[in-house]
């Protein structure tokens, strides 16, 4: 999953965006040119877990990259998604892989065009882009483009996990990363309800996930322990990505 967000780009943010691909920063891989869900487990399970499964959910896909995430919901049945990303590359890309629902564009701006009528918004590793008063804007933002009570779905770095600084690090546009409390502490300031974080373990779709999962399982205990003996709390995400779900305000 990876995105060019286009919020508040100074002018090394753009030069690294639209080079996103040719820097190889872009997890592009021959898988997407011959489209499978087999090749993207984690996708597919974060869609059939946390978008509603109404076919006809009009869906934004915000920083939405070269569209493998647009790619599966369409493949799942999805017929109303639509997505935008700065990088030129990107889209270039996502256009030669037959995905024309992909625009150019500032995600912010492109989000501000719509006024409490889309059920999904999409922000899959974007808010680790941009800044902190960005970070408030594009919030805002997207909350005036739901519907009352639509949902906002976000993958983001996790602070708390074991090897969350290998994402918080591993892209030079990455501004921070999140935990539990400060993801929901800003999202409740921006008009969300309902928010919910999530661990992103191995999916299960082989046998050798199936060992990946039960060794994350097993190998894992001895931090919750830890934190059980200093907190009173075996309660953690120690992923280094988490999934964070939110509902607009219905009022």
């Amino acid at each position: 999953m990876t995105s060019g967000p286009g919020v508040g780009k100074s002018g090394w943010k753009t030069r690294l965006y639209e080079a996103y691909v040719s820097s190889e920063q872009a997890s592009f891989r021959p898988a997407d040119s011959v489209w499978s869900l087999s090749h993207y487990p984690q996708v597919e399970a974060l869609i059939r877990r946390h978008v509603p499964p109404e076919r006809n959910s009009r869906i934004l896909d915000l920083g939405c990259g070269h569209g493998n995430v647009l790619q599966c919901l369409a493949t799942l049945g999805y017929s109303r998604a639509e997505g935008v990303d700065a990088s030129r590359e990107q889209v270039e890309l996502a256009h030669r892989l037959g995905r024309m629902n992909v625009q150019q564009g500032d995600i912010v701006e492109f989000a501000s065009r719509f006024s409490a009528e889309l059920d999904v918004v999409l922000l899959i590793d974007v808010l680790e882009h941009v800044d902190k008063q960005a970070t408030v804007d594009l919030l805002d933002t997207v909350r005036r483009a739901l519907r009352p009570g639509g949902k906002l779905v976000i993958h983001v770095p996790n602070a708390e996990g074991i090897f969350g600084m290998r994402v918080r690090y591993g892209d030079f546009t990455h501004e921070t990363s999140y935990t539990t409390q400060s993801i929901a502490q800003v999202l409740r300031v921006c008009g969300f309800e309902h928010i919910e974080t999530f661990e992103e373990r191995p999916i299960v779709h082989g046998l050798k996930s199936l060992v990946r999962h039960w060794l994350w399982r097993l190998l894992t205990l001895r931090e919750r322990l830890l934190l059980l003996a200093e907190t009173g709390s075996s309660s953690a995400i120690l992923s280094q990505n988490m999934i964070v779900v939110a509902l607009s305000q219905s009022k």
